[in-house]
C-alpha cells in the first residue's frame, strides 16, 4: 500500500498539513530545517509520491540528476547546500521533471539516458568532464565553470564581504579578522580557495588594514571555528581583533564558543558576523549576525537554466550571479 500523507505525518509526529506544506515546498510555513528534512527523508523512506493517484495518464518526464559534491550524511550538517537542493527540486517539480539525487558526485550512478545535470558544490576539471559526456544541458552551482564553457550560478562573495567590511567600519572597528576554510574536491584533485577570504582581503587590503596574522584557516565545521578560535585568543593575547568576519555558521558558532569558553564577551569585547544565515545563525546566543544567501533561488536559477536551454537549443554560457543580504543580530550590535 503507497504511504500517505498521515502516515509521515505520525513518523515525524507533526500535523498532515504541515507535511503538506512542506512536500509542496510552501515557503511560507514557519518550519525548522531539522523538521522540514525529517519530512523529506521520512517521505524518502517510504517511498511516498503524490503522484501516484495521477497515474492513469502515463508522462514521459525528462530526467533531471542532481549531482551533489557532499554526502547524504554531510549535507545534514550542512544547511546551506541543503537548502539548494530544495530549491531545485521545487523549481523540477514545477517544471515536472523526473528527479534524482546523487550524493557525493558519484557519477557512475548517473544513468546514461539523462537529460540534464545540475552539479552542487566543487568540481574539478575531470569531474567536470565525466558529467558533460553525458549531456551538454549541465549547470553548475556555487562552482563558477563559466570560463570552460557552463552556466553556473554563484553568489556574489565580492559585494557581500565588501559590506561586511563596510558595517563594521561604520562602528569605528578597523581591526578586524578572519576565519575561513579551504577544501578539495572529492577527487583530491584541486584545492578549493575560500572567495570569501580573496574578497576579504581586497576589502581590507583597499582600506591599508590587513594583517595576515589576524586570518586562521579551518575546514568550514564547528570543530575548526572553535579550534582557530582558540588559536587566535592565544596567539593574538590582547591584540585580538575587536571583529571576526567568519565564513559560514558553523564555523562561526564554534568561534562563539570559544569566546564565551574563554571569558570574553560577545559582542562588547569582540563581534561576529558570519555567512550563509541558515537556522543555525539565530539558534545560538547570542543570535549571529549572517549574510543570507539565496540558497533555494540559486537552486531554482538553475532549473531555470536548464529549461532554457531544452527550449531554445541555447548553448553560449549563462553566469548568474545573485546578490546577498546582511542579517545583522546581536553578535554585533
Amino acid at each position: 500500500m503507497a504511504a500517505t500523507l498521515k502516515d509521515i505525518a505520525k513518523a515525524v509526529g507533526v500535523s498532515m498539513a504541515t507535511v503538506s506544506r512542506v512536500l509542496n515546498y510552501d515557503q511560507s510555513l514557519s518550519v525548522g530545517d531539522e523538521t522540514r528534512q525529517r519530512i523529506f527523508t521520512v517521505a524518502d523512506n517510504l517511498q511516498y509520491s503524490k503522484n501516484k493517484r495521477r497515474a492513469n495518464v502515463p508522462v514521459a518526464k525528462q530526467k533531471l540528476a542532481i549531482v551533489q559534491w557532499y554526502s547524504e550524511s554531510k549535507e545534514q550538517d550542512d544547511l546551506y547546500y541543503m537548502s539548494i537542493r530544495m530549491g531545485i527540486e521545487r523549481q523540477g517539480q514545477a517544471h515536472q521533471f523526473e528527479v534524482t539525487r546523487i550524493f557525493q558526485n558519484d557519477t557512475g550512478k548517473l544513468d546514461a539516458d539523462v537529460d540534464a545535470i545540475i552539479a552542487v558544490g566543487k568540481f574539478s576539471p575531470q569531474q567536470v568532464e565525466n558529467m558533460a559526456t553525458l549531456t551538454d544541458k549541465l549547470v553548475f552551482v556555487d562552482d563558477d565553470q563559466f570560463e570552460a564553457g557552463f552556466d553556473s550560478v554563484l553568489t556574489d562573495f565580492k559585494l557581500a564581504t565588501e559590506q561586511v567590511v563596510a558595517y563594521f567600519w561604520q562602528q569605528g572597528i578597523q581591526d578586524i579578522g578572519m576565519i575561513h576554510g579551504v577544501e578539495m574536491t572529492t577527487d583530491q584533485a584541486v584545492e578549493v580557495p575560500d572567495q570569501r577570504f580573496i574578497s576579504f582581503k581586497a576589502a581590507m587590503t583597499k582600506r591599508h588594514a590587513f594583517e595576515p596574522s589576524h586570518v586562521f584557516q579551518g575546514d568550514y565545521t564547528s570543530q575548526s571555528g572553535f579550534k582557530m578560535m582558540q588559536q587566535a585568543i592565544k596567539t593574538l593575547g590582547s591584540d585580538l581583533p575587536r571583529a571576526f568576519f567568519i565564513a559560514n555558521d558553523p564555523m562561526a558558532a564554534g568561534a562563539l564558543k570559544a569566546l564565551q569558553a574563554a571569558n570574553i564577551k560577545v559582542p562588547e569585547q569582540v563581534k561576529l558576523f558570519s555567512f550563509n544565515d541558515t537556522s543555525l545563525a539565530t539558534f545560538v546566543y547570542p543570535e549571529l549576525s549572517s549574510v543570507r544567501v539565496a540558497t533555494e533561488l540559486m537552486g531554482a536559477t538553475a532549473v531555470d537554466l536548464i529549461v532554457n536551454r531544452l527550449k531554445t537549443g541555447r548553448t553560449v554560457p549563462q553566469r548568474v550571479e545573485l546578490g546577498a543580504q546582511l542579517m545583522a543580530r546581536d553578535s554585533t550590535k
